[in-house]
């Protein structure tokens, strides 16, 4: 999980209660102050991070203080680089960067620097780019400046992997736990079931779903969908080769638009809900899992499937699906397998919930789908 440094130096007197303890409750990584007897105050769970305008240490020793300062040129570059390699791990430099100058220099601080913070003064991301990739192989921290929320979200995704930390000034405490929401981009892994296929039954014409992605499917990858809450069979992507057609590796032809989708944190939603910009969850066959965005839902009518399998404790699963060849389905390892074929006694993958569910989110609630 990637890190937070929150910047309390302009929260209101008033919020800053608040948002430290929302800081400290959060499990952010540090508190950002230019008071030394503020940070003294604070417990031992959460680093101190100091924005000196000098040299001078604070007259009250803060212990495990890192000491954070503005780096404009060289000098003052070499300086702190000489200090880091006499042993000095509590320092941290902060280079704005306006420039092909400056951005050099955040290169250099970040490759040679246990902590930098950049702050850009363009909104082009292409220098936080090349910092991220100059750091790539450094053992120090790279932290970037967010203004927002919003460019914190952009932050964390540049170049597919994002800088380590982000520093943000919150306006409340909610900003602290949006921003520590944002900052959990790894998801999960998931503990799929091998599925035996009971039937599959031609249930004519209805309205089925393609979810096309902005992103490629690996060969064993693809999206959990059935038609309960409990039970959902592993779809597959067009990745794979068809004859009558070109593959569409971002693509899944789900199934019918009354069908659930699983997702994010143990969430659900109707593939009637989807619409470009929404978040999907994308499914390995070892189980694997990541965050997809949509870039349109495509609803047709078509004729369609019904597949029921068993998971070997006997909950029962559903899935209806267009009927025809190029529709598929994952089996053990990710074997593909195209759902007109499908007989009893077939395995495919799939996940076995034990939740019931209200507006796709998990309820402790007597409920029965059939």
């Amino acid at each position: 999980m990637k890190f937070a440094w929150i910047d309390v130096r302009t929260v209101p007197e008033a919020q800053r209660e608040a948002i430290v303890d929302a800081a400290i409750h959060a499990r952010a990584d540090a508190i950002v102050h230019d008071d030394p007897t503020l940070l003294g105050t604070l417990p031992a769970t959460i680093r101190r991070v100091l924005l000196s305008a000098g040299e001078s240490a604070p007259a009250t020793p803060v212990e495990d203080l890192i000491t954070l300062r503005t780096v404009a040129d060289r000098t003052e570059f070499d300086q702190m680089r000489a200090a880091h390699r006499a042993g000095d791990d509590h320092i941290a430099a902060l280079v704005d960067v306006a420039d092909d100058q400056s951005l050099t220099l955040a290169c250099d601080a970040a490759i040679a620097l246990p902590h930098t913070v950049v702050r850009f003064k363009d909104p082009t991301k292409i220098p936080l780019e090349i910092v991220i990739a100059a750091a790539d192989s450094s053992t120090g921290q790279l932290i970037c400046h967010a203004d927002n929320l919003e460019e914190a979200g952009i932050i964390i995704d540049v170049l597919e992997k994002g800088s380590e930390g982000v520093m943000l000034a919150p306006r409340d405490a909610n900003d602290v736990f949006s921003l520590m929401d944002l900052l959990q981009t790894k998801t999960a892994p998931l503990d799929l079931a091998t599925l035996s296929v009971n039937s599959i039954e031609h249930v004519g014409l209805g309205d089925r779903v393609c979810i096309d992605t902005c992103t490629h499917f690996e060969e064993d990858e693809g999206m959990l969908v059935g038609s309960y809450a409990h039970g959902y069979i592993l779809c597959c992507s067009e990745t794979h080769p068809l004859p009558y057609m070109p593959t569409r590796p971002f693509r899944i032809n789900a199934g019918a638009l009354h069908s659930y989708v699983f997702g994010q944190d143990n969430r659900t939603n109707y593939l009637s809900e989807l619409k470009a910009g929404s978040a999907v969850l994308g499914v390995a066959a070892d189980g694997r899992t990541r965050r997809i965005v949509v870039g349109r839902i495509k609803l047709e009518s078509r004729p369609l499937l019904s597949i029921k399998a068993t998971s070997p404790e006997g909950v029962q699963v559903n899935l209806i699906v267009q009927d025809d060849w190029h529709v598929r389905v994952l089996g053990p390892g990710g074997s593909v397998r195209n759902v007109t074929e499908l007989k009893a006694g077939d395995e495919l993958l799939g996940y076995v919930a034990t939740d019931k569910r209200h507006v796709g989110w998990p309820v402790g609630e007597f409920c029965v789908e059939k």
